[in-house]
């Protein structure tokens, strides 16, 4: 057991393992063993049946793959990530030493991960597989899907009409065809890469690289399914058809939209003008998160102005959490006291679910944090360093407040994109209109609907996405059976609350604020656990196991019979009424 190394959260390697360390493994948590070695390579071996048999009374699931020593083939890679796609995690693999398992891994793992990223993380665990380098680059440079169509034919139609191509379009893809590989799948989406969203907060923290967070889009959509690269017009769900920008129209059979929701920086006057320069700044977007993270380190004195505009924005905790990092690292710095920090929110309230607010006051004591309620940001004259608000008092009166700064995060007005606001499918407020548990359109029993641009109350987070990809794909095959929805969505999402390096508030709630922590802790106490998560294992959970179909801890809860559509109270609220 000495020999374990953690390749990924979810994946292990190992020297030769004896039937008696089945029990230590399922202790440590791994849920399957990979055997790589062949029976009889060597002396003193333990058979595969001898190890199975352990592994099973363990209640490990077990899998022989046997690898020739230096002769891994293409059918071998494929049997592995195969292997890798049906077993639960996390799972560790064997064989002599581990080489064999993690060049295994490597192979398998190259035609979305760099090759460099790939033989870094061996060499940092004591394994040398540089003979690979071709091998990996060649899978890494060879497109896994077909190129991405330019314009479908008038009458191409599909099982499945996914439009978008970002966290909700690519997970909802992979859930749908893992339980249903010829599933006929498209995804329309313009773009050529796909964004971790999440981890800019991180970079404009300083503690990730940009590179990080950005992908191609062909390594991002799911094996099996059709990339439509084209914009969305409109809608015409009375024909089953989605129209695009070019005139063309795409069948379907069943219908998911998730374009996610467009930035409206126009919202606030002078802003576009002034993005990235004059110390105005957005971790939410990706060319600025970088020049947060160089004003944070070059403010030594003066004033740190950070805003929040009214709900509903993607991960409510963003504007903040962009304050405490600075915070923590300009206090680290010693130059704190003199900086004046204000956080200036439409909101009533700091944190619209009321079990975290008391952790993180402390912080904004700790930090000596201004506060600002109900203060909208209108204006911004970047060149003079002014910033214009709308204030409204407790009687409802509204005052224009002028503040002058150094240092201004901003965080857009955030809206659902045009060609979703003016069409049938959106709700009065201009998102898609959804039931709130089975997320299927009230109006038209083929369409669902998940992610940012979806009506339901939740917080828009990727931890969403995560629990509603899997709801959407059984019922989304469900009506394509022929039956109703019965798989349900109880508004979970997550927001790591960086109030520190080194430590996360994870709050998980869901619908009403209800409280769904994932670990048996105290979710409101800061830890070291949680920011490991964060830093550590999430962007993996999203690459690999998000887009991928792997849904862990994300089983949906089902009925036997079709739900009555509800109204389920807001998971997140700023509003004033939870104030009093």
């Amino acid at each position: 057991m000495d020999t374990l190394k953690h390749l990924s959260p979810f994946f292990a390697v190992s020297a030769q393992l004896q039937p008696a360390d089945m029990g230590a493994l399922a202790t440590a948590g791994f849920r399957s063993v990979i055997n790589n070695r062949p029976d009889n390579e060597g002396e003193g071996q333990p058979s595969s049946a001898e190890i199975q048999a352990a592994a099973q009374a363990n209640g490990l699931e077990y899998y022989y793959l046997p690898v020739l020593s230096g002769q891994i083939s293409e059918d071998n890679v494929s049997a592995f990530t195969d292997l890798l796609g049906q077993a639960r995690g996390p799972v560790l693999a064997f064989c002599r030493t581990g080489t064999r398992s993690t060049s295994l891994w490597a192979l398998s793992e190259a035609h979305h991960l760099d090759p460099v990223v790939l033989l870094n993380t061996a060499q940092a665990n004591g394994y040398d597989i540089s003979s690979l380098a071709s091998r990996l680059e060649q899978r890494w440079q060879k497109d896994p899907l077909a190129m991405p169509q330019s314009r479908p034919s008038p009458t191409q139609r599909y099982d499945v009409l996914v439009v978008g191509g970002g966290a909700a379009g690519c997970a909802v893809t992979a859930s749908l065809l893992k339980r249903e590989p010829h599933l006929r799948v498209a995804v329309i989406e313009p773009r050529e890469q796909h964004y971790y969203q999440p981890g800019w907060t991180l970079v404009g923290a300083g503690v990730f690289d940009r590179a990080r967070t950005e992908r191609p889009m062909v390594r991002c959509i799911p094996h099996g399914a059709h990339w439509i690269r084209a914009a969305v017009a409109g809608f015409e769900p009375e024909q089953q058809s989605v129209v695009l920008e070019d005139g063309g129209r795409v069948g379907y059979r069943s219908l998911v939209v998730c374009p996610g929701l467009s930035l409206h920086w126009d919202a606030v006057d002078g802003l576009s003008e002034t993005l990235g320069k004059n110390g105005v700044t957005s971790n939410y977007q990706f060319e600025l998160a970088p020049y947060t993270w160089q004003l944070v380190q070059g403010l030594r004195k003066g004033r740190a102005l950070f805003t929040q505009p009214p709900m509903p924005i993607k991960c409510a905790g963003a504007p903040q959490k962009a304050m405490y990092l600075s915070c923590d690292w300009w206090q680290k710095q010693g130059v704190l006291p003199d900086i004046d920090v204000e956080f200036c929110t439409a909101g009533a309230v700091l944190f619209g679910v009321p079990a975290f607010v008391p952790p993180l006051m402390k912080y904004i004591e700790r930090y000596n944090v201004q506060l600002g309620f109900s203060t909208t940001l209108t204006a911004v004259d970047g060149a003079a360093h002014k910033a214009w608000f709308n204030q409204v008092d407790a009687a409802g009166n509204t005052q224009v407040i002028e503040k002058s700064f150094d240092f201004l995060h901003v965080v857009p007005h955030q809206r659902a994109p045009d060609f979703i606001r003016q069409s049938p499918l959106a709700n009065a407020d201009g998102w898609v209109d959804a039931d709130h548990e089975t997320l299927r359109h009230p109006h038209y029993g083929n369409i669902f609907s998940l992610g940012d641009v979806c009506a339901a109350p939740n917080a828009k987070t990727a931890a969403a996405v995560r629990k509603q990809a899997p709801v959407v794909a059984e019922n989304v095959l469900a009506v394509l059976a022929g039956k109703g929805p019965r798989a349900l969505y109880d508004g979970y999402g997550s927001c790591p609350l960086t109030v520190e390096r080194g430590k996360v508030v994870l709050a998980e709630f869901g619908y009403g604020g209800k409280l769904l922590p994932t670990f048996p802790l105290d979710p409101t106490v800061p830890r070291r656990l949680a920011w490991d998560l964060k830093v550590k294992m999430m962007p993996t959970i999203y690459f690999d196991m998000m887009l991928r179909g792997r849904e862990w801890l994300a089983k949906p809860v089902r009925l036997p019979h079709e739900p009555v559509a509800v109204e389920a109270p807001a998971a997140c609220d700023f509003g004033k009424e939870q104030a009093k």
